[in-house]
């Protein structure tokens, strides 16, 4: 379900020294432009196989250490305020360097960024998988989130810039997309399966897989010069800086705030810290001359519309999955096989839809698909609402579920797509890499939000404490989107009634 990874995160220039020839650095490259969508030779298949391996690891592990939560909370006596960081370290790494982890790509060259970030994600995986303290477990996920916000802008340049626009490239766009659907599916199985065996070993299984294709990257991925000539002034270090330091402090805050207190001077001091990083982003983005969000792109509205439904649409739902994760193993006694297998026929939707989402794309306006995709998820959580202990699965998860997959199929390609549209082709990838920074953002802050409210609920009939206060703010949240984007809707139809009638 982790579509959003796939899609573009850092523009390719045009005038970006091709595959086949030698780049100005005296780099030659591994094999020629890839001009056709047929008899691709094994050399393309490979490259191929690595950048859609990488995508998929990232989104495998991901769905993965949901799954494992509950027993890596058991294994090192985690509270849930402290189990959630587990999920957000990685959602806030991954979010937070996105834009500058694209910059790296232009300035330093796809082939050393991708590899060294592949190799950086691979290290942290072993080392996750021997980590006995929950800082230092933490602490090495927020580093594999920072690793994926290197490798998915720089393997989307190297696809970008080895097929030919056309049939080459969607095609390999698409097989890129499918991946990516389908490592967040097949990541709940293999959770599950190795959850079983122990979570040790479901956080060391991309550590391997990670350095193969380091070792096969290495031999065929086309060595380039960089797209920009490199100096340190061209990375917005600072703003990277002030943009992750405000989310990690925004976040900290509000999971931080029930056992201290809302109003104690700890939490006021972090929600006024992270207002303050904030604004010193906005004025760093104003005034350097190669900022990561050139800030006059938010004019567009339906490109705030598309970021806004992201967050919204994201936000909402991976705090519901890790509601959902623990009530089903910690109150209803699932095994993680169990409850991998329970989130199943929601990834199969999306992976089904995925090479013919495209086709409704362009037939129906984005913002109505928008609309019906959040309708769908906010259907699925007032159903979840009836769960009570000793429901069958097919009666209080299943309906949720297919739900959840159909929200899915329509919202995440909708946002993508109206996101872009429109762009510049030189913005192309700044538009795209907000997007994706924002739906991350979404999962940060409600995850920690729900966290927030579990940790001072109360249980009540077998339910985690405070998950059906925390379902219906997720509820809201969505119900805000999906209010909002049928108004926009109801506000274009007007417009076109009144220019028609003038």
């Amino acid at each position: 379900m982790y579509m959003h990874i796939v899609l573009g995160v850092t523009a390719t220039d045009s005038s970006s020294p091709s595959v086949g020839a030698s780049s100005s650095t005296g780099e030659s490259a591994h094999h020629p432009l890839v001009t056709t969508d047929r008899d691709w030779s094994g050399r393309v298949w490979l490259l191929l196989l690595v950048l859609c391996g990488a995508l998929f690891l990232d989104s495998l592990d991901i769905s993965m250490v949901g799954v494992a939560l509950p027993s890596i909370k058991a294994a090192l006596g985690m509270s849930p305020s402290t189990l959630q960081w587990v999920v957000s370290g990685y959602v806030l790494g991954y979010g937070g360097l996105l834009l500058l982890g694209g910059r790296a790509s232009d300035l330093l060259g796809r082939r050393p960024v991708f590899l060294g970030a592949v190799l950086v994600f691979g290290v942290a995986s072993v080392l996750t998988a021997v980590a006995d303290v929950d800082a230092a477990l933490i602490a090495l996920r927020f580093v594999k989130g920072v690793a994926a916000a290197f490798t998915v802008p720089a393997g989307l340049s190297i696809i970008t810039t080895t097929f030919a626009e056309g049939s080459a490239r969607n095609r390999a766009f698409s097989i890129y997309t499918v991946c990516g659907a389908s490592g967040f599916s097949l990541g709940l199985v293999f959770g599950g399966v190795l959850t079983e065996l122990s979570w040790r070993i479901a956080l060391l299984f991309p550590g391997p897989v990670a350095l193969a294709l380091l070792v096969v990257g290495w031999r065929v991925i086309p060595a380039a010069a960089p797209t920009e000539p490199f100096r340190i002034a061209r990375f917005d270090i600072a703003g990277a800086f002030t943009s992750t330091g405000s989310l990690l402090m925004l976040v900290f805050a509000v999971v931080r705030a029930p056992s201290v207190g809302w109003g104690a001077p700890i939490t006021v001091g972090l929600f006024v810290g992270a207002a303050l990083l904030a604004v010193a982003f906005v004025g760093i983005e104003v005034a350097h001359p190669y900022p990561l969000v050139r800030l006059g792109i938010l004019r567009s509205a339906r490109l705030v519309h598309a970021n806004l439904s992201g967050f919204v649409m994201f936000g909402a739902y991976a705090a519901f999955q890790f509601l959902v994760t623990l009530y089903v193993q910690d109150s209803l006694g699932w095994s993680s096989l169990g409850m991998s297998l329970a989130f199943l026929p929601a990834g199969l939707l999306v992976v089904a839809s995925a090479t013919k989402i495209d086709r409704l794309l362009e037939r129906v306006d984005t913002t109505l698909l928008v609309a019906v995709g959040l309708a769908a998820f906010l259907a699925a959580y007032a159903w979840f609402l009836r769960v009570a202990p000793g429901q069958s699965y097919w009666v209080f998860l299943f309906p949720t579920i297919v739900l959840l997959g159909v929200g899915f199929a329509l919202t995440f390609p909708a946002v993508n797509s109206q996101a872009t549209a429109g762009v510049s082709d030189d913005e192309q990838g700044l538009a795209s890499g907000l997007l994706n920074t924002f739906i991350q953002v979404g999962g940060a802050v409600m995850i920690a939000v729900v966290t927030a409210i579990t940790t001072s609920g109360h249980a009540a009939g077998g339910l985690l404490p405070g998950m059906t206060t925390a379902v219906t703010v997720v509820m809201a949240l969505t119900g805000v989107g999906l209010a909002g984007t049928v108004g926009l809707l109801a506000a274009r139809r007007w417009d076109r009634h009144v220019r028609r009638t003038a």
